[in-house]
């Protein structure tokens, strides 16, 4: 495992076509995994978003993943564990202080793409 539960995202740039890669910190909610983009429209949230898929890797481990972006009013308890875990390394991002509320989650929503990471499959992809 590597520090802090950080990962590589693999993702087909949607203009070059290449495979760009970054360091990202999935999260689990509720048993079930997202990614959360700190810093906003990143461009691997515009290649996830238009790819609707990726890759995960840690280590040797590799995992193909579809990419599903969450609507805003689902984001508030997903960023509540997200900074909750990685304040140190994103709150700056956020600009919230560590105790948000919710409520104030939910003001930042729209700021911070979220995507909900499922398996790949035909009823997956989503652009």
């Amino acid at each position: 495992m590597s520090p802090a539960g950080a990962q590589v995202l693999e993702a087909r740039g949607r203009k070059s076509g290449k495979l760009q890669t970054v360091p990202v910190n999935p999260i689990e909610v509720g048993g079930q995994r997202y990614l959360v983009a700190p810093r906003g429209e990143t461009q691997w949230v515009r290649n996830v978003r238009a790819a609707g898929e990726g890759t995960l890797r840690v280590g040797g481990r590799s995992e193909r993943i579809a990419g599903r972006e969450i609507p805003d009013a689902d984001k508030p308890p997903v960023l509540r564990a997200y900074l909750d875990k990685y304040y140190r390394q994103v709150g700056a991002q956020f600009g919230v202080p560590k105790d948000v509320t919710l409520d104030q989650l939910a003001d930042i929503a729209g700021n911070h793409p979220v995507f909900r990471i499922d398996r790949p499959d035909a009823g997956s992809r989503h652009k």
